[in-house]
């Protein structure tokens, strides 16, 4: 039985908060890492990415824009982040990532991107053209409809929470590696800050009592990742590793 794990997600090919958060995990003694998908979309380091991740000691899913790299729509294919992503990937890097899973169950915890259904839709956020917030319980729990186990991992939203159910089930969302904030136009004009730079991750702990959540924030050197997103065209993403916020 998995007793300790570590939770990692949307990386977005962002090698040095990787490197910082898998030193810190190794640091800590954790086995076990869960990858929960968007590994290398984006304008940083792709290739990079891969090598790092491509090992048997982490356990990864397929997201959303994971899909968008093996198996892009005619508007994705289009965009200059899909030809800089996939002209950096070898022909094995993406066969890997196209052999990800959707959802993965490791003993009492079960991980998706988004939801156990849609690795586009947020699970523990509500979208409207007011802005965003918490998700109800009920619906949350409506979205998690036929998962079993007391433990749901999520990610997608790079926004990191802990969030319990009635009946004591748990859902964490470790936040983002590589991508504090970002803004997107679906399905309604929204931002999602983490508020800092920080490469977020999680870790879940069994005890006694049930299982314990912690949400990790490590430093690293952001400001060479953010010129690096500069250098490549996105002074946007660049902002967002630079500061956690999506607006100046």
């Amino acid at each position: 039985m998995i007793t300790q794990l570590a939770a990692i997600a949307d990386v977005h090919g962002n090698t040095w908060a990787l490197d910082a958060v898998l030193a810190d995990i190794a640091q800590r003694g954790i086995g076990t890492i869960v990858n929960l998908g968007d590994c290398v979309y984006g304008s940083l380091d792709p290739a990079g990415t891969m090598a790092r991740l491509m090992q048997p000691a982490i356990a990864t899913l397929a997201g959303n824009q994971d899909r968008d790299v093996f198996a892009p729509s005619e508007e994705v294919r289009a965009a200059p982040d899909h030809a800089f992503v996939t002209g950096a990937l070898s022909a094995e890097q993406i066969a890997w990532l196209a052999s990800r899973p959707p959802t993965l169950t490791l003993g009492e915890v079960f991980c998706c991107h988004g939801t156990p259904d849609s690795d586009e839709t947020y699970l523990l956020e509500r979208v409207t053209a007011h802005g965003v917030a918490l998700e109800s319980s009920d619906v949350i729990a409506e979205r998690l409809a036929g998962v079993a186990q007391p433990v749901v991992l999520c990610a997608h939203s790079h926004v990191p929470r802990i969030v319990g159910l009635p009946g004591g089930r748990l859902v964490v969302n470790p936040g983002s590696v590589g991508i504090p904030a970002y803004d997107d136009d679906t399905p309604f004009p929204h931002v999602m800050e983490a508020g800092s730079p920080h490469a977020r991750y999680a870790i879940l702990t069994r005890r006694a009592a049930g299982w314990q959540p912690e949400l990790i924030a490590v430093p690293y050197d952001w400001d060479a990742a953010a010129e690096v997103a500069r250098r490549n065209g996105r002074a946007d993403r660049a902002r967002w590793i630079a500061t956690g916020r999506a607006k100046e």
